[in-house]
């Protein structure tokens, strides 16, 4: 619709921003059935002056991220049959014999998500199809054929007209109306809209239009540069004919960079990642893209509007940052860089320069899903147009449906839902900071179990001077520090040499065999395992256990001191997580789960769905826990309760209040490694007293501290599965193995979904792996491969101490999941021959957990 058309009363959803993301949330809302959807932006239609406009649009689909790639491809699909994508091929091309390993891993992944025909490439390969590559300058390259470019201002000329939505552009939102907790309306400067639920697709404005409903979504705006040659005689007669004619659009700011962007590249797009560069032909000239300078972060809070003359998301392009080296991991200037790589580059003048700004958020993952603290208010944010096609299209099916999916199925959103932050990820200098940090490493090789340097110990548990004193190893998620292991476990890597292999390369990174000897140490004797990361969630008052028994999968309607492990299905089936659930008394219960992003995003949706009459607490930091694991666990634990722990009088899967010395303790007899043990759950101030107790009482037993390392071993050799990694809302319970973990006697959120999937059958199981002739460790996102063709790849590995075997764990098709499977893995290059086992590996019997 035109500017000057009124604006309407009312609408059922108003998208705030028509760049990519919002145009393709409405696109896929009109395909769905969605009635009155509203579009506004600020700028004018169909060249907003957002950076979807300013982008040169180039799509690499290829990412360790399994749901990055499958968004990209979807993207390049969806906008090829539009007509608005030149599909002419992607180039990354290595400068080291580093980043040839690293574009080998991108065949892996490319292999294991199902891209097509992904290749590496000799110098001369690479030449024959970019002939301006100085071929003396590389040492290879990585081919994705379907990658290339998409024309920015066509694509959302073509949303705009095959959406049912309605557009309006020159229109600011000025606020968002929040009543009770919920949505109402979307005041602009042209009038107020009421709406029954809002989008905010504003990707450089996220912040800003979060504060305007009392949010602080980490969102941070970076500038980066580009540049348009003046026209190339080595590119001469290149010149194909533009969608859009720009020139009958309204173009805030330099004109010249929407034209060049609408000219087409007639050759595959590249990149020189060693260099962070990259470029692609615009007609008969030549783009060049370039991350190769210091992070210019852009105050959230500045983001302004578009004028006559400037484009709102464009700063004007700085010679420092091309001339001079001022990125800190990058010894070559831009403009150097690339006379190496483009010798035609040198002396060139440029028709069209700009410092773009686009976002990242402090993980670098997008931003989507209802907000935790305002019902209906969704986010699609953080999002490139690689993946707005199909970001736009999950964010569609999750708003109609309750599912978040892809034409192929469900898909994982726990790196991407909007309330995995925690709570300090909302301070500005926390967030702009870790946003120039993903900056830094757009193009970066970023090794395995990379951890920040800048704002560590956010969030400590009361156990962290001591484990300071015992040489901790700290990993960082969601702000708590974490110990993976402890340089004072190092005298067991003599007592259990025989049985740690070494891992070498990229499989060795950042990895210690104390990991290992802290496994094998916890079989035999007795550790402690800081868990003040997890989180407890209480659930009380009239009618919470019929609320709990309607969320949860399995029959929570049982007896106070009864443990049960459960699921939370969303409508279709799928797991949303895995939870321990604790009844303490008729109408009140404990809800455990993982740390990381799981309070977030889990203890938000059972608010959300609790009635008046129950109280949901997301006790996260309030308690703080002690895993207490190992034969020797008992005789340690006995010593210092007065209360009855032998196997009779607290058996497994139950609970019980008592003390730990003075320490009054929630104990729960579970274990995440299989092995004798309880969990300890304490108030946060009892913390250091719990520690010492325990502490001083095993030290005959040779009680020792335990690392995440050693537990995710441990807990890959009894198939437990980790949220977040083996199980996701991409996968429901009978392909995850989980059936147990269901009662259909009840009535539960997602039983008519899982019923008909038990009735049609699935077409995959997870299984474990085991390598037949080798003990290194495998890496998540590798293929899995039988006869040749693809059945999966790498969910989770670890090499398995006790079991003497590397492990993997994946879902292939249901026709090849039998034990006794022979199938191969590629990691690193090097393809192994593994085989199927049967679940669980180590003890299968249960005889150690339940002794």
């Amino acid at each position: 619709m035109s500017a000057d058309t009124s604006l309407p009363e009312s609408a059922r959803t108003v998208v705030v921003g028509a760049g990519a993301v919002g145009c393709s949330v409405a696109y896929h809302l009109s395909a769905l059935g969605a009635e009155d959807v509203v579009v506004v932006d600020q700028g004018p239609l169909p060249v907003t002056g957002g950076s979807s406009t300013h982008a040169p649009g180039i799509m690499f689909q290829t990412s360790p991220s399994k749901l990055m790639t499958k968004t990209a491809h979807y993207t390049s699909r969806l906008l090829s049959d539009a007509g608005v994508y030149d599909e002419v091929g992607g180039i990354e091309v290595a400068r080291s014999e580093e980043r040839m390993d690293f574009l080998q891993r991108r065949v892996e992944h490319a292999t294991a998500y199902g891209l097509p025909d992904p290749q590496l490439l000799t110098p001369a390969e690479v030449t024959d199809y970019l002939p301006l590559v100085n071929e003396d300058a590389i040492r290879g390259g990585y081919y994705s054929p379907t990658d290339g470019r998409v024309d920015g201002v066509a694509a959302l000329q073509w949303y705009i007209e095959e959406s049912d939505a309605d557009f309006y552009g020159h229109t600011t939102v000025t606020d968002l109306d929040v009543t009770g907790g919920e949505v109402t309306a979307v005041e602009t400067d042209r009038g107020t809209i009421a709406c029954d639920r809002c989008v905010l697709a504003t990707n450089n404005w996220g912040y800003k239009t979060g504060k305007l409903a009392g949010l602080d979504l980490p969102i941070a705006p970076v500038e980066h540069q580009y540049a348009v040659t003046e026209p190339l005689a080595d590119l001469a007669g290149a010149d194909p004919a533009t969608r859009v004619d720009t020139a009958d659009l309204e173009v805030p700011g330099d004109r010249r960079i929407a034209d060049a962007m609408g000219k087409a590249p007639s050759r595959p797009v590249g990149r020189d990642q060693d260099h962070s560069l990259y470029f692609r032909t615009h007609g008969d000239a030549l783009g060049l893209g370039s991350y190769n300078h210091e992070s210019l972060t852009v105050d959230p809070d500045a983001m302004g509007e578009n004028t006559a003359e400037r484009q709102a998301s464009v700063h004007d392009f700085t010679d420092e940052h091309w001339e001079r080296a001022t990125h800190p991991d990058r010894d070559t200037s831009p403009k150097r860089a690339f006379e190496e790589l483009l010798p035609v580059t040198e002396g060139v003048d440029f028709s069209a320069t700009e410092n773009g700004i686009f976002v990242f958020t402090p993980d670098g993952m997008p931003v989507l899903g209802e907000t935790a603290a305002v019902d209906d208010l969704w986010t699609g944010l953080a999002i490139w147009w690689t993946h707005s096609g199909g970001y736009g299209r999950i964010l569609a099916e999750w708003m109609e449906t309750g599912v978040p999916k892809l034409p192929d199925g469900p898909v994982d959103t726990g790196a991407i839902h909007v309330n995995r932050f925690a709570p300090h990820a909302g301070s500005k200098r926390y967030f702009v900071d870790r946003g120039g940090t993903r900056y830094r490493q757009v193009y970066s090789i970023v090794e395995p179990n990379w951890q920040p340097d800048d704002h560590r110990g956010l969030r400590r548990s009361p156990f962290h001077r001591r484990q300071e004193e015992l040489g901790a190893e700290f990993v960082q998620s969601g702000g708590w520090e974490s110990a993976q292991w402890y340089e004072s476990n190092a005298d067991l890597i003599d007592r259990y040499a025989d049985r740690i292999p070494e891992q070498e390369g990229w499989q060795g990174i950042n990895r210690s065999p104390i990991e290992g000897a802290e496994h094998l140490h916890t079989r035999e004797h007795v550790s402690m395992f800081d868990m003040t990361s997890f989180s407890s969630i209480a659930v009380e008052g009239a009618g919470a256990a019929d609320f709990l028994q309607r969320v949860c999968s399995n029959d929570v309607d049982v007896d106070p001191g009864r443990v049960r492990y459960s699921l939370l299905l969303n409508e279709g089936g799928n797991i949303l997580a895995d939870v321990t659930v604790v009844r303490l008394g008729a109408d009140e219960f404990v809800v455990t789960t993982g740390g990381g992003n799981s309070p977030g995003i889990h203890g938000a949706w059972l608010k959300e769905r609790a009635p008046d009459t129950v109280s949901v607490t997301v006790e996260e930091g309030a308690r703080t826990t002690v895993g207490l694991w190992g034969p020797k666990s008992r005789l340690l634990l006995q010593r210092v309760t007065d209360a009855d722990v032998s196997a009779e009088g607290f058996p497994y899967f139950s609970a019980k209040r008592l003390y730990v010395g003075e320490v009054p303790v929630l104990a729960l007899r579970v274990s995440y490694v299989g092995e004798l043990g309880w969990e300890l759950w304490a108030p946060a101030e009892y913390g250091g007293r719990l520690w010492e107790v325990l502490w001083e009482a095993g030290q005959d037993l040779d009680v020792r501290p335990m690392g995440g390392g050693a537990l995710e071993s441990m807990r890959l050799e009894k198939g437990y599965r980790l949220w977040g990694t083996d199980i996701d809302t991409d996968v429901g319970p009978v392909a995850a193995g989980l059936e147990f973990a269901v009662d259909t006697d009840t009535d539960f959120v997602g039983k008519a979904a899982l019923a008909e999937r038990r009735d049609s059958g699935v077409d995959s199981r997870i299984v474990p792996l085991t390598l037949d002739d080798s003990t290194d460790r495998l890496l998540s996102g590798r293929p899995v491969t039988k006869d040749g063709e693809t059945l999966g790849y790498v969910q989770a590995a670890d090499y398995g101490y006790s079991v003497g075997a590397s492990i993997a764990y994946t879902y292939v098709p249901t026709e090849h999941a039998d034990p006794g499977t022979a199938v191969r893995v590629t990691c690193e290059g090097e393809t192994y021959d593994a085989t199927v086992r049967e679940e669980p590996l180590f003890d299968p019997g249960r005889e150690k957990i339940l002794r």
